[in-house]
């Protein structure tokens, strides 16, 4: 098969992925888009899309049924040979799609391990690899038993959700069941996890034949969850390459991928390190690339985008082999919040490592990057400070995906 005749359906609950679906018009494919009504007005690259679907739906809330009739309708006159879901929830779509059509990828079993976190941490566990100690929301015998034998604080944990949504932290069972007795007959799609104090990193990568052949190691300043729930400053940079956290993490992570059977494509995988013994624990990952612009910080430190990269791999044709850029060795971070200004005024923060600056409504972000980590790390103070001065807002339960 040549890109030529290659037609891949991009699937996107969200507004992102254009410049994925860029690369893959400039590697000679056929894009289509399959997208909510609702987004139809949102600034797709429609120069680069051959054909767009809307379909009628409220957010990442798509109807499987209609989604699957509307595709089956669409194949009668397009030959659909890729199956990409953009964001975290449209992983079910394209899993229960590739089944129904027998398109290429990974299929339902295989995309559980990039979705629901308790097929994660099963897999994981069976895999040798660390995880904090957890139980699943179902039999009410066996959480009783586990909360008596694993001391608190706890996380109750949706499965599907992404990134720290919905996530409720405990301190005992009369909280715990207060808390699962609100969800009613929804408890099944929960886990309980054991609160683990730490450092929490995230790691992402490309993958080519089920194999990590590039990554970047970086840490959170703040816990994610402290940021969706509390409303705080997010901020994340790249780690010293030759760290012993770098050097762990990474190994750490190639196991997660081997295991989990993550083939080809991009992954934005978590760990944490605990602080009561120092071990690394594995958290989630992801077949994606990293959200809240973790791609974009990436992009500073390596020279290179992960969404183009991802679009490549997903056009390469039959038989011919991927050839990974040359990566620049920079250190990146990224920092970011809600904005009390609607369009907030960036201009002041003019420092030579200045690489980015966001540009959406009422949200201010930078990403720096230079040589240098300890510059890195030293203009994420500083700018910690000024945002909150000048720019902050608190919306606990905000729009955070990592």
């Amino acid at each position: 098969m040549t890109t030529s005749n290659f037609t891949i359906l991009c699937l996107a609950c969200t507004f992102k992925g254009t410049e994925f679906m860029r690369e893959c018009k400039a590697q000679g494919a056929r894009v289509l888009l399959l997208t909510s009504k609702n987004l139809q007005d949102e600034d797709w690259p429609f120069d680069c899309i051959d054909k767009d679907y809307f379909i009628e739906a409220e957010g990442e809330h798509w109807d499987i049924r209609r989604t699957l009739a509307s595709v089956a309708f669409m194949s009668k006159h397009e030959k659909i040979d890729r199956i990409v879901a953009l964001d975290d929830f449209d992983l079910e779509k394209a899993a229960a799609l590739r089944e129904h059509l027998r398109v290429p990828g990974m299929g339902d079993t295989r995309t559980r391990y990039f979705r629901d976190k308790l097929s994660m941490r099963m897999k994981a566990e069976e895999s040798g690899i660390p995880v904090p100690e957890y139980v699943h929301v179902l039999n009410h015998d066996e959480v009783n038993k586990w909360m008596d034998s694993v001391k608190g604080p706890w996380v109750i944990k949706p499965r599907m959700q992404a990134s720290a949504a919905g996530i409720h932290k405990v301190n005992d069972s009369q909280q715990a069941w207060d808390v699962l007795n609100d969800l009613g007959e929804e408890q099944s799609y929960y886990l309980i996890e054991r609160f683990v104090p730490g450092h929490i990193y995230h790691v992402d990568s490309i993958i080519d034949n089920s194999e990590v052949i590039f990554h970047r190691v970086s840490r959170y300043m703040s816990p994610p969850m402290e940021v969706v729930q509390g409303g705080g400053i997010f901020r994340t940079h790249t780690l010293p390459f030759d760290s012993t956290d770098s050097r762990e993490l990474g190994l750490l992570n190639e196991q997660i991928i081997q295991s989990f059977g993550l083939r080809r494509g991009v992954s934005h995988t978590e760990f944490i390190r605990a602080h009561a013994d120092g071990k690394p624990y594995f958290l989630e990952t992801s077949a994606r690339v990293g959200g809240a612009h973790i791609a974009e910080m990436v992009e500073a430190s390596c020279g290179f985008s992960f969404w183009k990269e991802w679009a490549k791999l997903e056009t390469l044709p039959e038989g011919q082999e991927y050839q990974l850029p040359k990566a620049e060795d920079n250190h990146a971070g990224i920092i970011t919040t809600l904005s009390r200004q609607e369009h907030p005024d960036l201009s002041d923060f003019s420092d030579d490592e200045v690489f980015w600056r966001m540009n959406k409504r009422h949200h201010a972000g930078i990403i720096v990057r230079s040589p240098d980590y300890d510059r890195v790390v030293e203009l994420l103070d500083n700018y910690a400070g000024r945002f909150a001065v000048d720019f902050h807002a608190s919306l606990p339960g905000g729009d955070l995906i990592t």
